[in-house]
C-alpha cells in the first residue's frame, strides 16, 4: 500500500475521533426520541415483584446490585430476584424464568447483547423492561435518554419511571451455500456487508480499554474494499439490484460518539429507516462521514435512505452480518421486519414545568 494511501486512512482516523468527540460534546444532549416525549403508557405500580438479568463480568455489575436491593429494601417490595447471565446463555432463558415467575418488571444490567437477548424474549409480553447499561456501546440507553453515567437514577427510572411502547425488529439470516439459517431480534441498528466486518474485527482489548472508539480502528483498515452486488426488495416491491458496501437497517439512529446517523428514524413509529451505502473510495467515505455528523440535508448518490416495514437483500456471495453490534454470521440472504410497539420500556417521568408528572415525586424521582 502507497505512503499517500497510509497517509489518508491515517487522517480518517483522526478526523473520526476528533469529529466523535465533538458529537458527544454538541449532539448528544440535543436528541430526544419521540418515545421518551409521548404519552407514557402508564406508571409503574406501587408494588412490584423486581427481577434482575445481570451480566456478572461487568464493571459495576457488584454496585448495582447492591443499590437495586437497597431500592427495593426502601421501597418496602419483597427483595429481588437476580438472574445471572453465562457466556452461553446472555439473557434468554432468565427472561422467560423472570415471566413464568410473574415479575412485574425485569431489570436488565448488562450490554447490548443481553438487552437484546431479554427485550426478545419480552417482546409482545406487556411486561415492562428497566434498563441498567453497563456495556460499551449501549445503543437502546442512548436513543431512550438513559444518562449511562447515573447508576442510581438509571435504578430509580428502572423501578419507578414511566412506561412506553418501543418497536422491536427481526432479521431471518440465510446461509445458501452452508445450509443455515436463523432468526433473531434487534432494537437499534442491523447490518449486511462492511459494517458488520468492523464489528466483527474490532480488537477486543483495545475495546476494553477505549471502549466504542475501538471501532474506529477497525473501520479504517476496513474502508478498502471492493462493492458488492445485492437485490433489494422493500415491502414486497419489486427487486432493485445495487452494488453496494453495506446495508442497515435502523430501528432508531443515535450512536456512540453522540452522531445520530439517521436523524429521521424513531423507535416508535413502526418503521424501518434502511440506508444502502456503496461509496468507491476513502473520499466517499469521509464526505458520508461528514454528512451524517454535521446534519447535512443534501443528498449524496453512494447513500440511500428508504423507509419500510420488510426488507429483503440477497447476494450472491455469503456476506457478514451484525445485530446491534455483535456479529451473527454470513448469509446469502436476510430478511428484516418491524414489530411495532412491541416492547413496554421504563424512562424517565415527562417535566411539566417545574414539576413531574402526576405520580413521580412518590416514586422517589425528584432528582431527575
Amino acid at each position: 500500500m502507497s505512503d499517500w494511501i497510509i497517509f489518508l486512512l491515517i487522517a480518517g482516523g483522526v478526523v473520526f475521533i476528533v469529529s466523535s468527540w465533538w458529537g458527544v460534546r454538541r449532539l448528544q444532549a440535543r436528541h430526544v426520541r419521540s418515545a421518551v416525549q409521548d404519552d407514557p403508557h402508564g406508571l409503574a405500580p406501587d408494588q412490584q415483584r423486581v427481577a434482575v438479568i445481570l451480566n456478572p463480568i461487568k464493571n459495576r455489575a457488584d454496585e448495582a446490585k447492591a443499590l437495586i436491593q437497597r431500592a427495593c429494601l426502601s421501597a418496602g417490595w419483597e427483595p429481588p430476584r437476580f438472574y445471572e447471565t453465562t457466556a452461553e446463555d446472555p439473557g434468554f432463558s432468565q427472561a422467560r424464568q423472570a415471566l413464568k415467575e410473574g415479575s412485574d418488571v425485569v431489570l436488565v444490567g448488562g450490554g447490548d447483547g443481553t438487552v437484546r437477548a431479554v427485550a426478545e424474549v419480552l417482546a409482545g409480553t406487556n411486561l415492562a423492561m428497566g434498563l441498567i447499561p453497563l456495556g460499551t456501546g449501549n445503543l437502546l440507553a442512548r436513543n431512550v435518554g438513559v444518562d449511562l453515567n447515573d447508576l442510581h437514577t438509571n435504578i430509580q427510572t428502572a423501578l419507578h419511571g414511566q412506561q412506553r411502547f418501543i418497536d422491536t425488529a427481526r432479521m431471518r439470516i440465510e446461509n445458501s451455500q452452508a445450509g443455515t439459517s436463523s432468526e433473531h431480534g434487534f432494537l437499534v441498528i442491523a447490518g449486511i456487508g462492511m459494517d458488520a466486518e468492523v464489528v466483527g474485527d474490532t480488537n477486543a482489548q483495545l475495546k476494553k480499554a477505549v471502549g466504542w472508539l475501538a471501532y474506529t480502528e477497525a473501520g479504517v483498515r476496513h474502508l478498502p474494499g471492493r462493492r458488492k452486488r445485492v437485490s433489494i426488495a422493500l415491502d414486497g416491491g419489486p427487486e432493485q439490484v445495487r452494488k453496494i458496501r453495506c446495508v442497515l437497517f435502523a430501528n432508531c439512529g443515535l450512536i456512540p460518539g453522540g452522531i445520530d446517523f439517521i436523524p429521521q428514524a424513531m423507535i416508535d413509529d413502526g418503521m424501518l429507516d434502511v440506508v444502502v451505502m456503496s461509496p468507491r473510495s476513502f473520499a466517499g467515505w469521509l464526505i458520508m462521514y461528514f454528512k451524517i455528523v454535521f446534519k447535512h440535508a443534501g443528498t449524496l448518490p453512494f447513500m440511500t435512505v428508504y423507509r419500510s416495514g420488510t426488507v429483503v437483500i440477497k447476494c450472491a456471495e455469503p456476506m457478514p452480518t451484525q445485530l446491534d453490534g455483535d456479529p451473527y454470521g454470513e448469509a446469502t440472504k436476510v430478511t428484516v421486519n418491524v414489530d411495532p410497539l412491541s416492547l413496554l420500556i421504563r424512562v424517565k417521568p415527562t417535566v411539566v414545568g417545574p414539576t413531574l408528572v402526576a405520580g413521580a415525586e412518590s416514586a422517589g424521582l425528584q432528582e431527575l
